[in-house]
This record gives C-alpha cells, sequence and structure tokens, in this order.
C-alpha cells in the first residue's frame, strides 16, 4: 500500500525537477539501489518513500555511507518518527500532549485492553504510516481481529484510548507551520480508502478554528519538529478532543506529495506553488552536503553548493 503511494508521490516530484531543469531521475529502491545510484552518478537525492524501509531511516543511512546528500531528517529523526512509542515518550518528555496508550506484542496479546479502559479503542502497528493496520475497536468481539489485523505490520503493536473529535494535520517547513489542515472524513475515519481512494473526503484550509487554536497547533507542530530534530518537511498529526485539547498522534518525516497530499495544499495557500514547493524541500539536501563539507572537506572533495550550481545536476527521486 505505501509502495503504490510511494511511486505516485515520486513520479509528481520527478515532473517538477524537470521541470524547474534538473538533470533528474527517477530510482524505485530495491537490492540494486547503490549499483543504480552510482551508475546514474547522483548527486542529490529527493526521497519520496513512505513507510517501512523509505521513512525510517534505513535508506537514509545508505545515503550517509555512500555520502550522497538527501533531503529531509537524518536517520535519528527518521527512526524515532516512524516508532510510534518512541517518539511519543520523547515528545511526551517535551511537554507536547499525546494520547496515553500502551505496547503489546505479537503472540502475547492480552485478553482485554487494560483495566479501566472504554471503548472505543485505537489498535495500530508500532511502525507504519497510511493508517496501514489501524483499527477502530468499538466492541470487545472487535478486539483480537484489530490485534491480528496490526500484528501482520511488525511485532509490536499500539493500544489508545480513541479520541472523538476533529482531525487535523500541521505542515512544518524548514521550521515554519503552514496553515492548518481539517480533514472531514467519511464515517469519521480517516483511514487509507479515505486518503487515497475516495473522493468524498473533506479539506479544509486553513481549518476553520479559532486564531488562538490555530496558533497553538503550530506552535505545537514546530515543537515536535524541532523534538525530534526533524529537517526540510514534515507533517504533524492531531486528534482535538470535543473540549478543544489537541493531542498530536504521529509525526511524518517524509509527508506525502501526491495530488491529495495534505503539505501541498497546505503551502498553496500561502503561496508556494508544488514546483516552489519541491524546490525549498530540496535544499535541505544542499544543507546537508554543506554541512557535510565543511565537517570533512578533504573526504568529499567539493565546495558547498547553491541551487543554481545543482541545476544541471543529476538528482534522483
Amino acid at each position: 500500500m505505501e509502495r503504490e503511494i510511494s511511486l505516485r508521490t515520486g513520479a509528481a516530484v520527478l515532473k517538477a525537477l524537470l521541470r524547474r531543469g534538473y538533470r533528474a531521475v527517477g530510482i524505485d529502491v530495491d537490492a540494486s539501489l547503490p549499483w543504480r545510484l552510482r551508475a546514474h552518478k547522483v548527486e542529490l537525492a529527493f526521497l519520496a518513500l513512505h513507510g517501512p524501509g523509505g521513512e525510517d531511516g534505513t535508506v537514509q543511512g545508505l545515503l550517509e555511507i555512500l555520502r550522497i546528500p538527501y533531503t529531509g531528517s537524518d536517520v535519528k529523526a527518521s527512526a524515532v518518527a516512524m516508532d510510534k512509542p518512541t517518539a511519543k515518550a520523547l515528545l511526551a518528555s517535551q511537554g507536547v500532549p499525546v494520547p496515553q496508550g500502551t505496547v503489546v506484542t505479537k503472540g502475547a496479546y492480552p485478553d482485554a485492553p487494560p483495566a479501566g479502559w472504554e471503548w472505543p479503542l485505537i489498535v495500530k502497528p508500532a511502525a507504519q504510516g497510511s493508517t496501514v493496520g489501524v483499527s477502530i475497536v468499538r466492541t470487545p468481539a472487535q478486539w483480537r481481529k484489530a490485534l491480528r489485523l496490526a500484528s501482520q505490520q511488525g511485532e509490536r503493536i499500539v493500544v489508545e484510548p480513541y479520541i472523538a473529535g476533529r482531525e487535523v494535520a500541521v505542515s512544518v517547513l524548514d521550521g515554519e507551520a503552514l496553515p492548518v489542515v481539517e480533514i472531514v472524513a467519511p464515517q469519521g475515519f480517516y483511514d487509507y480508502d479515505a486518503k487515497y481512494t475516495k473522493q468524498d473526503t473533506e479539506y479544509r484550509c486553513p481549518a476553520p478554528l479559532s486564531s488562538r487554536q490555530t496558533e497553538a497547533l503550530k506552535e505545537w507542530a514546530v515543537r515536535c519538529f524541532h523534538a525530534l530534530g526533524c529537517d526540510g518537511a514534515a507533517r504533524v498529526d492531531f486528534r482535538i478532543n470535543r473540549r478543544g485539547r489537541p493531542y498530536v498522534l504521529e509525526v511524518n518525516t517524509i509527508p506525502g506529495m501526491t495530488e491529495r497530499s495534505l503539505l501541498p495544499m497546505a503551502a498553496a495557500y500561502v503561496g508556494l506553488d508544488y514546483d516552489t514547493l519541491t524546490e525549498r524541500i530540496l535544499q535541505s539536501a544542499l544543507r546537508r552536503d554543506r554541512a557535510w563539507a565543511e565537517a570533512q572537506p578533504h573526504r568529499l572533495g567539493r565546495n558547498a553548493s547553491t541551487i543554481e550550481d545543482r541545476r544541471k545536476g543529476r538528482a534522483c527521486s
């Protein structure tokens, strides 16, 4: 599922880079990735990968070894953000409001949720994206089925109380929050189909919130961005309960860039068209390139470069 969205994001980004005059090439990720990067003489990598194996620091680590500057967050931030329990613990230590929850392990399912918890509950994989493997559990009869579904995506499963209310997202670009987007999904659940296939999901940009709520959400999003050490673009997903209290659900270090994605939607509202947004994200790879050059100039053997210097260089997405 995530692969399909990665391909859609990659295709859109590739077109934008080509329109901007870059000598860009699309590279699908498989075991031959190191050789293909070398064969195409890639100088910068624009990461358009969603989910495990691409958004969790794995490819970032490979690119670090190959010394190919890449867009977005580094290995540590990517790995931490992808692991929901770890990210929640770190954010909570910084005062960020997150849902209470617990982690259960595949093969050691409890017969029931923790004592004192009320239905409904959210059951989801500990390290997955695009709402893959996520269930709203409304009755005891659905409990074990939800655990089995989530366990198909990994050994560890997160269980949290369901937060009734509104769903919003705040994209952060280079440490600055973009407009808040509210998602109004069919049946009130913004699952994979609501995100990518159904046409009746409604997006409100900017979200119809008070100025005080809006600024608070933006401040929390920026705090999350810095707490995890993100770079380039990221997206912070929230639920706002019926009393107006926000809770951070997760931080996405490689937000979608498809025609229905929230980051381009929010950017467009402040006057950043898709191609300009793509190039802004590309700047994060150039910053990484400069940082590497300053740290180890003898190893890289080149000076820091600018967008214009790279205009005819080889980039991949």
